[in-house]
């Protein structure tokens, strides 16, 4: 039946198409709007803000890619998985929906992260969504944007304490003052032969008090069913993913000089299982005794106001957010073939509020600069509730609780960031400048006990005691206040030969903040005997040596940017686990080094026809490591770090004129990426014990095809995600809690894509 639907949705598309051609005449901004579709060969110029202004690409003394838009639906990219595969040097790490966390550079000792700051900031406009590893982070949808931008290399000095190996930057569209605009863009794919996806998004612009008052509304919304069966639930194409939102942007201009904007917005992705399998049940099939939710909830606001001085830009940005999560696992794993009913269900309450102010000179002096100031003060409550089960429960002859859960602890973490930051670039000559940046401020957290009670139930479990179980009230208690003071800097020197080529040289550090470990001072009730948790672990320390070289040759034909690395990482924050109950602490280790080649490289050979190719080498490992540090991490000296040695991807698009009244676009991704480890190969607190749950992803190749046909207003795509159906192991939770620990590409999807603008 879903097939048939798919294949009505495919008709009514070529239907609709046929009618447009032969009623419209395709203008040449509609025929460049086919997806990715060269302009006359040449290669677009592109703006960005990575520096805090305005400046082209090629001339930023960064590694930076960046996607309009227009790329994004070229693409079909609408998640972070499309953006990870077309920017060189990062790899994505996404057990299940929700579950995001981004390795740039070899920067991660795990693709999981547990209580740890991540090592590439998110932001959403001015907001910064990426928190700890063991925490939801948002996918967002990816529709009306003015950009997404990802800088890879520590961004500390204008991004702050999370951007340690990089920071990836989704900016929305503005209202624009001037037109009225309106598009919608749906889209239809069945995965494999029987999961049927909806996606819906639409967007709005409404110029009120014409070139002085605009609001635009983007509205979305997706359902996707699920590829995977739950065993233990019996639910079939059990992950399947609802969500929903929408943004709305008040843009007012009374002057030449200042503009405020209002934005609102809200999104909830709520999928209703992990994507998380055992292979060896055989393809697409896990084990809970319930489904496992990750489930995201942002709703945020925004105030930006600016002012155009004499000479210089003043930007306020203020944000308040509201970030609610679901994180329900079962834990039965811990405990192999001994079926103990032991899971968790964390809910999280997160507020965020954000403020930044900053100035930045005109362009076109001898200096340019920006100074600014940064605050953020976040709350994070967290219940956790450890469950059994009714049936285990009854079963085995333990009573005495009130519900299914025998331990509820109430926590919560207070963390602040205050930071004044700058930069100054002094133009030599011409051709020759020296750009200086600091950050300096301090960041502290720490985690509050409010109460609970526990209770003696793995103890019964484990051996087989039955009988009434006591309720043992936990205090509340203070833990100790983390604290972080010190300052990340950059140095970079710029050489630009000619007007189509700039070379850099660039220093520059990074930090995150500290860990509070939330059960800080807790024994296990295991076995006494184990380490104590401790109280947490304190900022680790980053330096990037860099070079790089960007360029544009023959009138924009050819683009090709190189960036050449060493980093040197200390004083690590890892993630270890207690072995007899496997609670989760941070804590810190020596040192590592990683050290790579990023390549871009963008070719238009002939008119319509453009070829992409970019690519990092890496190798990240362990340099420094003591004894006691490798017992309490399982770490090793020469350890690999959680990134491929190589990945790559090559991208080849050819735009051409169907007819005179409909412009085609055929586009084909192919992708590579290498194995890399998913851990540190031994059980932490056991020291040459290799670990039962590490192991390597696949190295796996990926190929995507779109072809598109535009004409004045209605764009038709058809499309195939992973057209090889590869089933290749993206991800391997490094964990021994989940019985269902391996992540696979999602299988072939087969598709349309409707996009009008009205």
């Amino acid at each position: 039946m879903k097939v048939v639907l798919l294949a009505t949705a495919c008709a009514a598309a070529l239907v609709s198409t046929s009618v447009a051609a032969q009623a419209q005449t395709a203008s040449p901004e509609a025929q460049g709007k086919a997806a990715g579709s060269s302009d006359n060969t040449l290669l677009n110029e592109v703006v960005v803000t990575a520096t805090r202004r305005n400046e082209k690409l090629q001339d930023v003394p960064l590694s930076v890619t960046a996607f309009s838009q227009k790329d994004l639906t070229a693409k079909g990219i609408v998640g972070y998985e499309g953006l990870a595969r077309e920017t060189p040097g990062v790899v994505l790490n996404k057990p299940t929906a929700n579950f995001n966390n981004f390795t740039a550079r070899g920067v991660a000792t795990n693709g999981y992260g547990a209580n740890l700051q991540s090592t590439v900031a998110i932001y959403i406009d001015e907001l910064p969504i990426s928190t700890i590893g063991n925490t939801t982070v948002l996918d967002p949808n990816l529709y009306d944007l003015e950009r997404v931008e990802f800088l890879r290399g520590p961004q500390g000095t204008l991004f702050g304490s999370g951007s340690l190996s990089g920071a990836l930057r989704i900016l929305t569209k503005s209202p624009d003052l001037d037109e009225y605009d309106a598009s919608a863009l749906v889209d239809f794919g069945l995965t494999g032969s029987d999961s049927f996806r909806q996606r819906y998004n639409g967007m709005v612009n409404l110029p009120i008090v014409k070139d002085e008052l605009a609001l635009r509304v983007v509205g979305f919304y997706r359902h996707e069913e699920g590829y995977v069966d739950n065993l233990g639930t019996g639910i079939h194409n059990s992950n399947t993913l609802v969500d929903g939102g929408g943004r709305a942007t008040l843009l007012w201009k009374p002057t030449d000089r200042l503009s405020v904007k209002l934005l609102a917005s809200y999104e909830k992705s709520n999928p209703k299982d992990s994507s998380l399998i055992i292979p060896s049940l055989g393809r697409n099939k896990r084990i809970s005794d319930r489904p496992d939710l990750f489930v995201g909830k942002l709703t945020s606001y925004n105030a930006t106001v600016d002012y155009q001085f004499d000479g210089a830009h003043l930007t306020s940005s203020s944000t308040y957010s509201m970030f609610d999560q679901k994180f329900w696992v079962d834990l039965a794993g811990t405990f192999g073939a001994a079926g103990i009913a032991f899971g968790l269900d964390a809910n999280g309450y997160q507020s965020t509020f954000v403020e930044e102010a900053r100035l930045a000179s005109d362009p076109g002096g001898k200096f340019d600069w920006v100074i600014g100031g940064f605050y953020l003060d976040r709350r994070l409550d967290v219940d956790y509730f450890y469950r059994s089960s009714p049936q285990y429960l009854a079963s085995h002859g333990i009573t005495g609780l009130p519900d299914e859960y025998y331990q509820r602890q109430y926590t919560h973490i207070n963390s602040h960031e205050l930071a004044g930051f700058g930069e100054l670039t002094y133009h030599i000559n011409d051709k020759l400048w020296l750009t200086t940046g600091m950050r300096y401020g301090g960041t502290d957290a720490q985690g509050f006990t409010e109460g609970g009670y526990n209770s003696a139930y793995l103890t019964y479990a484990l051996f087989g005691i039955s009988g009434p179980l006591a309720m043992v009230p936990i205090p509340p208690a203070a833990g100790v206040k983390a604290k972080a003071t010190k300052p990340s800097y950059k140095v970079s020197l710029s050489y630009k030969p000619s007007s189509n080529m700039t070379g850099y040289a660039t220093i520059s550090t990074g930090f995150r903040t500290p860990v509070v470990n939330a059960f800080a001072g807790r024994p296990s009730v295991v076995n006494p005997s184990d380490l104590i948790i401790p109280y947490g672990a304190d900022s680790d320390d980053l330096t990037n040596y860099e070079v790089g070289l960007k360029g544009r040759w023959f009138d924009g034909v050819l683009s090709a940017n190189v960036a050449a690395y060493l980093i040197d990482w200390s004083n690590i924050q890892v993630q270890a686990n207690r072995v007899s109950d496997s609670v989760q602490f941070a804590t810190n280790i020596g040192g590592a080094k990683s050290t790579g080649v990023e390549f871009e490289v963008v070719v238009a050979p002939a008119t319509g026809l453009s070829v992409g190719l970019n690519g990092s080498f890496n190798d990240a490992k362990v340099t420094k490591l003591t004894p006691a540090e490798a017992a309490i991490s399982g770490a090793v000296d020469n350890a690999r770090l959680a990134a491929p040695h190589f990945q790559g991807s090559l991208y080849v698009n050819y735009g051409f004129d169907l007819s005179p009244k409909a412009r085609a676009n055929a586009s084909v991704v192919f992708q590579h990426v290498g194995n890399y480890p998913g851990s540190f190969p031994n059980v932490p607190g056991q020291p040459g014990v290799v670990s039962p749950t590490y192991g390597f992803t696949d190295a796996y190749e990926n190929v995507n095809a779109n072809f598109a046909v535009a004409m004045d207003r209605l764009t038709v795509a058809a499309y195939v995600e992973n057209l090889f159906d590869n089933h290749s192991i993206t991800y391997v939770h490094p964990e021994a809690f989940l019985a269902s620990r391996y992540a696979t590409l999602r299988p072939r999807t087969v598709g349309v894509r409707l996009g009008y603008d009205f």
